[in-house]
């Protein structure tokens, strides 16, 4: 019996712990990178848009647009596969 009760204090702190290294540091991380992937696709906008009669910048910012849109679907992606492990594991 007593090792059934170790067992389950082991896992609730285990749970917790899981719990508090994705909202103090996993969710940050995957905001910041979300924003930087969002910033690079503007600024792709902006570039393309300003340089409208410029070629050679209308492709350097439509190749911003098309890494900021990809950065954003893996950063997306990342955060379904957490929340999916933590469904998974119990921690949510």
């Amino acid at each position: 019996m007593r090792v059934l009760a170790i067992i389950e204090v082991h896992t609730s702190m285990f749970d917790s712990f899981i719990q508090k290294v994705t909202t103090e540091i996993i969710d940050p991380i995957i905001t910041l990178i979300a924003l930087a992937a969002f910033a690079l696709f503007v600024w792709g906008v902006v570039t393309f848009i300003r340089n409208a009669d410029n070629e050679e910048k209308r492709s350097t910012g439509q190749q911003h647009m098309i890494w900021g849109i990809v950065g954003l679907a893996l950063i997306f992606g990342a955060a379904a596969i957490v929340n999916w492990l933590k469904r998974l594991i119990g921690a949510e």
